[in-house]
């Protein structure tokens, strides 16, 4: 496994609560923070505070082999109650020449919404690259540890995610806001 080759993973939940009110709480970008080992919290940073395409939010991250970093994301996709996705950029130049452009993002984030009978089946995705991150870094000094370096990623990120996922079904289904 390459980082060129785009590498992702995925996780899914069943969610004993309406797509209505689980759209709520994967547009609250402060509530993922809550249940994330990594994501430490998130702020608008568009005047409205609202999740649209184009708006942007920053992100505060801190783990154990990268420290701490701030992220800014910007709102790629947005169908109501169906998807909500965002490219992370590294607008601040912490991995290498600051990168402001979607197109090449550090990474991109997804949370998919299927309505099933009164359920909801939530899905969280991320595809890393093609842009700079802790990773790639890793992997200039390491090349030859590539596949085990992206490997372990994917593995941290996809514990974290099925962490958030399970946050995110408690606040759904026992209904506080």
């Amino acid at each position: 496994m390459r980082f060129a080759d785009g590498p992702r993973t995925e996780c899914a939940i069943q969610i004993a609560a309406p797509a209505a009110r689980v759209w709520e709480l994967v547009t609250d970008i402060a509530a993922p923070a809550e249940f994330s080992p990594e994501l430490m919290r998130a702020q608008w940073l568009t005047a409205e505070g609202v999740p649209a395409l184009g708006a942007r939010f920053a992100g505060y991250n801190r783990n154990r082999h990268l420290g701490e970093w701030r992220t800014v994301a910007e709102v790629v996709e947005l169908v109501p109650e169906r998807a909500f996705g965002w490219a992370v950029l590294d607008v601040d130049g912490r991995f290498g020449p600051p990168a402001d452009d979607p197109e090449r993002p550090v990474a991109v984030w997804r949370y998919s919404l299927e309505h099933r009978a009164g359920t909801t089946l939530l899905r969280q995705s991320v595809r890393l690259g093609p842009g700079r991150s802790g990773l790639t870094a890793a992997i200039d000094r390491m090349p030859d540890l590539e596949e085990q370096l992206v490997v372990g990623r994917l593995d941290e990120l996809r514990a974290g995610m099925e962490t958030t996922l399970r946050g995110i079904r408690a606040r759904a289904e026992d209904g506080t806001a």
